[in-house]
């Protein structure tokens, strides 16, 4: 199923090189969605921390349900589905990396396998319009037996990450976002969305973000400092994986 899908993705990238976009143009396009939803989930976290929202079940499983809900509520259809298709590719580039390294799977850890990210990502989206969306379920080969249940995952994720949402939107006081520090690819990326987001949220406490060299590829959030670090070696890292799918 892995190399199934990665196969479909593959065919995916080549299709709209094809149709004029070059490999870099895919390239730069798949990176700036993937930072884009590496920020969201991010962001998920500061919001549990900064509004005392309370999560029964693994905060990192909530994290990754906002960022695919705030992808699906942020943006117009076609570019919703176009970040979707990326976060998507994203963790299963992640899965078959680990498996050409060896690396074996920590279960212990509080992140879920990739490879399940992967399905939550795809099936929740699907589930936001199920009646609009089958053509993205069958190009990810979302199983019958759990596209069932993926209306009933967005509604429950609508109920909860869509009233902090909610709150935070109509807020008439608060904290803005503020992007302290970095330049390049992903930090110009990051700057912009912050500006958009500043106009429509305001938070309980202050919130910085910042893109520093981590020497790895990571993302966090800090809660001690509330901020949000975007590693850059994370760009170098997406890249990487965009390549292992090319066609």
């Amino acid at each position: 199923m892995l190399r199934s899908a990665l196969a479909r993705a593959a065919a995916m990238i080549g299709v709209a090189t094809a149709a004029g976009a070059s490999d870099h143009d895919g390239e730069d396009w798949f990176v700036a969605d993937n930072v884009l939803g590496i920020f969201y989930h991010e962001l998920g976290h500061a919001l549990v921390d900064i509004e005392g929202i309370p999560i029964f079940g693994q905060e990192e499983d909530a994290a990754d349900v906002f960022s695919i809900f705030l992808i699906d509520v942020l943006f117009e259809e076609e570019t919703a589905v176009d970040l979707a298709y990326n976060a998507a590719f994203g963790f299963w580039a992640e899965a078959l990396l680990s498996a050409q390294e060896g690396f074996e799977t920590a279960w212990w850890d509080v992140h879920g396998p990739d490879e399940q990210r992967f399905y939550n990502t795809v099936c929740l989206f699907y589930g936001a319009a199920p009646e609009d969306r089958d053509d993205f379920a069958a190009d990810l080969d979302l199983p019958e037996e759990r596209a069932e249940t993926c209306a009933e995952e967005y509604w429950l994720a609508a109920e909860s990450w869509g009233g902090v949402l909610d709150e935070i939107s109509e807020r008439q006081d608060g904290h803005e976002i503020v992007f302290a520090s970095g330049d390049g690819f992903a930090a110009d990326i990051l700057r912009d969305e912050i500006a958009a987001l500043n106009a429509d949220l305001r938070l309980a406490l202050p919130l910085a973000v910042s893109v520093e060299a981590c020497d790895e590829p990571n993302a966090f959030y800090d809660p001690e400092t509330t901020e949000i670090v975007f590693c850059a070696e994370f760009e170098d890292h997406l890249r990487a994986l965009y390549r292992l799918m090319e066609p």
